[in-house]
């Protein structure tokens, strides 16, 4: 029996450990690991490269996970381990992780960090593949903007059910833009009103899509983020070194990245244009 220690992992996590009775092994990675339980449930066991992030636990040290598992490795949770065949984890130790910005000084924020947009111009990003591709209904993205932008919830759920599950991959392009979509909606809106839509759209998208995907819209409808999310937002309230979070999180994934920062600026765009609309009537 191999012990390692978490280093750090989300509240999520624990409640998970807490409730899970019939787990399993989702997908094994390099560098991750992700588990899912009987109510569709996901956290991810990563590497410090990956990082922290709302479902995550971080493991030191870092392990190749085909080593230690495949999708058939058995799995027994306590409230203060995880056993994986013979690879224990132990969370006794482990950091807790806040999963979520501080959206309050965000949206206080909200017309400075607007402004900022020149440094991410949405037409400038290299969204991914699947949005290039002629089927992808490229047209969805504004009008879902629009909908966000308004807190027009009928409309957001409509076009958030013909987004959802788009593209290829464990995380679809379509789920990625509302994703993005989603982290914007925190800082335009206050709290009460962001959670209405965060949730719904959540909610919506979820059914429609993998495992893993649904994990990651669920958190961000509850206004959580992985670590490199909170790098931008905290670079956006100081003004400095924007871009090279940018790039870390086009980085991500294939075009995870990019199509995120899609949704994320679309709807920052289309806050701005309504805002200076309403300037110029007055």
């Amino acid at each position: 029996m191999k012990t390692i220690h978490a280093r750090s992992l989300a509240h999520s996590v624990i409640d998970w450990l807490a409730t899970a009775r019939h787990p399993r092994v989702l997908h094994v990675f390099d560098d991750a690991c992700n588990l899912i339980d009987e109510n569709r449930d996901v956290i991810s066991i990563v590497n410090p490269r990956i990082g922290n992030g709302p479902f995550s636990c971080v493991i030191d040290p870092e392990l190749f996970f085909p080593e230690y598992m495949d999708a058939q490795t058995p799995i027994s949770v306590q409230s203060n381990h995880i056993q994986l065949g013979d690879l224990l984890i132990s969370t006794d130790h482990a950091t807790r992780w806040n999963p979520r910005p501080n959206w309050e000084r965000l949206h206080a924020n909200k017309e400075n960090i607007s402004n900022l947009s020149v440094h991410f111009p949405a037409r400038s990003l290299p969204v991914g593949l699947s949005i290039h591709h002629s089927l992808f209904p490229i047209h969805l993205i504004p009008t879902l903007s629009s909908s966000l932008t308004h807190a027009d919830l009928p409309t957001a759920k409509q076009t958030t059910s013909k987004l959802a599950g788009l593209g290829p991959g464990l995380t679809p392009s379509g789920d990625d833009i509302l994703m993005g979509a989603m982290y914007a909606v925190w800082i335009i809106h206050p709290p009460e009103v962001a959670s209405v839509l965060g949730s719904e759209v959540a909610e919506t998208a979820s059914a429609l899509t993998t495992s893993l995907s649904a994990a990651w819209l669920r958190s961000a409808g509850r206004g959580e983020a992985g670590h490199l999310w909170h790098q931008l937002f905290d670079a956006m309230l100081t003004g400095e070194n924007i871009q090279s979070k940018i790039n870390n999180i086009l980085a991500v994934g294939h075009t995870s990245g990019a199509d995120a920062l899609t949704g994320f600026m679309g709807v920052l765009t289309c806050w701005v244009e309504s805002m200076n609309k309403e300037t110029a009537v007055l």
